[in-house]
């Protein structure tokens, strides 16, 4: 335990100095190692990272991230928001219900948060001056809707903890379905009830003819054809996860050119948009892969979890204990950075005691969302309010504490019946 103690310092230490976390991840993984092992551990550096760095399933990574860097580009995300806000703006609250909507669809085939929250933030805040919503809430629904990106498949996150786990993939991708889309309507319904309870705030209703919504209905259309492309082919086994991501980023690109979008600068800004994050994304991953590799190897995994068993605790208790370790950890960490820090070492211990890995894995996901936008270091916070540009980002995290609380009683909600999560699973 002791062991556990420094490195967890030594980490904390670095991250709070800002150093960057793929730095610190392998920093720490050679501490441990030159300390704690024989060289041997080195000899295997290049092996390790080699086999972290050509996984096939991680190629689906830059697949995904490449496919909704397209659809921001080229326009399409901008015309599902306006087609949602046809059908959905005549609710209580407005077009909130169409920030959170859009969110999830985006979510379907963008795999990523922020990413997710980037593209409905420039496409929706010039609406809420058009229409004068009140601002805080108007982007603290659209950070909060932006962390559907990992959670409703195919989630970039998921994939990563499949890797660190060794979990099925398309397992997680099925079971994220239907804690995603339930999140989504308790978001919706949230703002329902406040809408109907504070009608001079939010509820600003606007006339659509149906000829109208229907028409927005072809708007929809690319998101259904690249959504069912890509998980109708995991599932019914005609391609892998990387392979089906490659497919979507095809077809996307053939949808792209009959919508009269596709430009040499779309696919410019897609490339490098895809470059940057992909880049960030394996850098971590690969020093992530090192340290666990020397985590392993020394005995720590394994000695943690028989100190757990140690402790005679029930597995609830010990659930409780990680959930708080990864709100207050959410509050300082990225959300990748603090998968990648954790899994390897929590993970097995939950699953030794009892918990189901996939169930696990989309509980660890939900609680990841909230470190999304809780201060100091939530990402979505500052990628709604970098966007906006304009009033101050308490008003943001002010927007976004109600739906904490939602995510929070989800959690619950997946202890309580497992089977949300689980129920799908059984058809894979």
């Amino acid at each position: 335990m002791i062991l556990v103690l420094i490195s967890v310092l030594v980490l904390l230490s670095l991250l709070f100095l800002s150093v960057p976390v793929a730095s610190t991840i392998a920093g720490v993984g050679t501490l441990v190692g030159y300390f704690f092992s024989d060289y041997a551990i080195f000899e295997s550096i290049g092996e390790v990272t080699w086999s972290a760095s050509t996984d096939f399933l991680l190629l689906s990574i830059p697949f995904f991230v490449l496919l909704g860097e397209i659809l921001l580009h080229s326009g399409i995300a901008k015309n599902i928001y306006f087609a949602l806000q046809k059908w959905l703006s005549w609710l209580p609250g407005g077009l909130l219900h169409a920030n959170i909507a859009s969110s999830a669809i985006f979510s379907s085939i963008s795999g990523s948060s922020v990413a997710t929250a980037a593209t409905i933030t420039t496409v929706a805040m010039p609406q809420a001056e058009k229409y004068g919503y009140k601002a805080g809430l108007f982007a603290g629904t659209i950070a909060a809707g932006g962390t559907l990106g990992i959670l409703i498949p195919p989630s970039i996150n998921l994939i990563v903890y499949g890797f660190l786990t060794n979990t099925s993939i398309p397992k997680l991708f099925i079971a994220g379905l239907v804690p995603g889309i339930l999140l989504s309507l308790l978001f919706m319904g949230f703002i329902l009830i406040y809408s109907l309870l504070n009608k001079e705030e939010t509820v600003i209703l606007q006339k659509v003819t149906w000829r109208e919504r229907f028409l927005a209905l072809k708007d929809l259309l690319p998101i259904l054809i690249l959504f069912v492309l890509i998980m109708g082919s995991i599932y019914t086994g005609f391609a892998t996860p990387t392979e089906s991501a490659a497919l979507g980023v095809l077809v996307s690109l053939v949808i792209v050119y009959f919508n009269a979008s596709l430009s040499v600068d779309v696919i410019i800004k897609s490339i490098k948009g895809t470059v940057r994050t992909t880049g960030m994304i394996m850098f971590i991953i690969i020093a992530a892969n090192f340290l666990n590799f020397v985590l392993v190897s020394i005995g720590l995994t394994e000695d943690l979890a028989d100190f757990i068993e140690t402790l005679e605790i029930s597995k609830y208790t010990m659930l409780f204990i990680v959930t708080v370790l990864f709100i207050i950890l959410g509050l300082f960490i990225e959300t990748l950075s603090l998968m990648v820090i954790t899994i390897p070492i929590i993970a097995p211990v939950m699953i030794a005691i009892g918990f189901d890995s996939i169930w696990f894995g989309i509980y660890l996901i939900i609680l990841i969302e909230m470190a999304l936008i809780t201060p100091p270091v939530g990402l979505n916070l500052y990628v709604v309010q970098g966007i906006r540009n304009k009033g101050s980002i308490t008003e943001v995290m002010k927007g976004c504490f109600p739906f904490v609380l939602i995510m929070l009683l989800m959690a619950f909600l997946l202890v309580l019946f497992p089977e949300i999560t689980l129920f799908l699973v059984q058809y894979v």
